[in-house]
């Protein structure tokens, strides 16, 4: 088929047109979504276009667009997905990475031989939070996950089934799936329906109601024709974003009134003073008109804003409530958290004093050897009693397979590791632990007493309790400037009502 024409004319044109980034990796193609994933507009225009044909240009916040259905599809619900990840070594500064394909390809050997894959997940999986699961991660639908990884779990036929090695930008993937299920019932997702609308354009719809409702209850007129005159008048400095109100100041007249209030030409061209920008492709009557029905929306919202009092006086309780609530917000941050925060001299000096309230309990500088099975950590062993390096023995053991061997070198308190909360806390290498089929021993090379927590380390804990440090010594202040009495009379009343 010729360039330009027929099925690839699109993704031609959008190569070569598009402005989105996205379009040099996908020339334009989306994949498949769902509704609430795009901007109403844009959805709007796709789900009301047949497949094959072109959409008229939709405006967006992002710009103008032009959309090709390519086809659609019954929505394929959600599914629930276990996975054993590998990162790439450039994504982790673990000593034991290697080649992430080989890892992943020698998991995926073990699961065709019959090894469970929840086990796997355990002893292998870079994703550490799902890992501790047997791999399990939480239900999605279209749109959710990256598209390699989402294209290889909805197609896997059965529950049980899982994938050969998927890559995505994270790394490789064995998926597995768990189980499928259809859409929702609109009352389980309506809770979600409704907060996902307030935070979109759809939101719009319901100010616009809004704002007609306030012009009807208020009386509003508009005066067609000192509009357009005025706006006829506006010249190409309002594209430029240099128009000034003073040009206008033979424009005196009324442009619409709502309640007992009227708003002048000269309010607007105040307005358009202020709110103006430089903008290209249009002219100054296309944006003085926009920015009219702005004007105009905004002047309704604010009549209403300032009869809400009058209108409803538990809004008038409530929001004496809520400034007297930020009033005190703002002063607390001011005298006690934003203080903690950037008084640094002051946080030290209170950490000086304090410092015993933050200590390490005993910890024990420890390595972990997970080796693949018995003949591989009797060989580790060997290694260590020569004083061979944590690296060079884990190019030596891993030469056969990546998975032989990983090591784990840290400071452990009690509880950070079950394995090393398990052996004795002795200098010297604990016997073998059977764990997840696999042998752990662990080399203690010292005991470090209990000592005190750098600042650094404890800085969250010592920043607290710094700001109530604070905020005590702020309130005994208050109590000694302002004496008060309590009417214990009026008090108790109040509990008896």
């Amino acid at each position: 088929m010729k360039p330009g024409t027929g099925q690839n004319s699109f993704e031609i044109a959008a190569r070569n047109i598009s402005e989105d980034p996205s379009v040099k990796d996908n020339a334009g193609n989306l994949g498949f979504f769902t509704s609430m994933m795009m901007v109403y507009p844009f959805e709007n225009a796709a789900f009301n276009t047949k497949p094959g044909e072109i959409s008229l240009p939709v405006r967006t916040k992002y710009g103008y667009h032009l959309i090709k259905v390519n086809s659609t599809r019954p929505a394929v619900g959600e599914i629930h997905t276990a996975h054993i990840m590998i990162k790439n070594a450039s994504q982790t500064d673990d000593t034991a990475s290697v080649d992430a394909k080989k890892r992943i390809d020698e998991i995926y050997s073990k699961l065709k031989a019959g090894e469970k894959f929840e086990d796997l997940a355990i002893q292998y999986s870079d994703d550490k939070g799902s890992a501790k699961n047997g791999g399990v991660l939480p239900w999605f639908g279209t749109g959710r996950m990256v598209p390699e990884f989402e294209k290889a779990a909805f197609a896997l036929a059965n529950d049980g089934d899982f994938s050969e090695p998927v890559q995505t930008t994270y790394g490789w993937h064995i998926i597995k799936r768990l189980e499928k299920r259809g859409i929702p019932s609109f009352e389980d997702k309506k809770a979600e329906l409704k907060n996902q609308v307030a935070r979109d354009s759809r939101s719009e719809l319901s100010k616009t109601s809004m704002i007609d409702r306030i012009k009807k209850e208020n009386k509003f007129k508009e005066i067609a024709a000192n509009k357009d005159a005025f706006i006829n008048a506006l010249d190409t400095n309002l594209i430029n974003g240099e128009w000034k109100a003073e040009s206008a100041a033979k424009f005196n007249k009324p442009l619409f009134s709502i309640g007992n209030e009227t708003y002048s030409q000269q309010d607007f061209a105040r307005y358009i003073e202020a709110q103006q920008s430089k903008r290209t492709g249009t002219t100054a009557q296309a944006i003085g008109y926009g920015l009219y029905e702005n004007f105009v929306s905004e002047t309704c919202l604010s009549f209403e804003e300032k009869n809400l009092d009058n209108k409803y006086p538990d809004f008038k309780n409530l929001m004496r409530e809520y400034r007297d609530g930020i009033l005190l917000f703002d002063l607390t941050d001011k005298k006690v958290w934003s203080k903690a925060v950037k008084d640094s001299a002051g946080l030290e000096e209170f950490y000086a004093h304090n410092r015993k309230n933050y200590m390490w309990g005993e910890r024990a500088d420890a390595v972990v050897y997970t080796c693949a099975d018995k003949a591989v950590a009797a060989k580790v062993r060997k290694l260590l009693k020569k004083n061979r390096p944590a690296d060079a023995i884990l190019e030596e053991v891993n030469k056969t397979s990546s998975l032989n061997l990983t090591i784990k070198a840290a400071k452990f308190s009690k509880g950070d590791h079950d394995v090393v909360d398990s052996v004795s806390w002795t200098p010297g290498i604990s016997p073998d632990i059977m764990k997840n089929n696999q042998v752990v021993f662990v080399q203690i090379k010292k005991i470090i007493p209990p000592e005190p927590k750098a600042l650094d380390e404890a800085k969250g804990l010592v920043t607290a309790d710094y700001q109530n440090f604070l905020e005590k010594n702020w309130i005994e202040q208050l109590r000694k400037k302002y004496p008060f009495t309590i009417n214990e009379e009026v008090l108790n009343s109040i509990g008896q009502q």
